[in-house]
């Protein structure tokens, strides 16, 4: 976590992996492991750490939110618009959410012109 939040987020990944390995079943290491792949643009390893939290937690709203930015990332807007309207309908108070998902309605949008 320290890695991380000091701007390396790479090698907290491949430490995370690591301890994921040793952890599989700890859903904290998993989510900084996502975390720590989104940040070093390993987007789709990123998405699959966040599904892997959603299959354990499906009441989960940050791993959603996660896994639509990720898929966004990867420039699957489709695949992007479902988890981050479920984390929109699970906390509609959070404003990056509802942005986040706005963003991809719109691309969307202007794609289907």
């Amino acid at each position: 976590m320290k890695l991380l939040s000091e701007g390396s987020p790479a090698a907290a990944a491949a430490l995370l992996e690591r301890a994921a390995d040793a952890e599989p079943e700890s859903r904290s290491v998993r989510e900084a492991l996502a975390r720590a792949q989104f940040n070093s643009r390993q987007y789709a390893d990123a998405a699959d750490s966040f599904r892997w939290i959603i299959d354990v937690n499906p009441a989960e709203d940050y791993a959603y939110f996660g896994l639509g930015l990720a898929l966004w990332r990867t420039g699957d807007m489709e695949g992007a618009q479902e988890p981050l309207a479920i984390a929109v309908a699970m906390r509609p108070d959070q404003r990056h959410y509802v942005s986040a998902l706005k963003s991809v309605r719109a691309t969307l949008r202007a794609r289907r012109m």
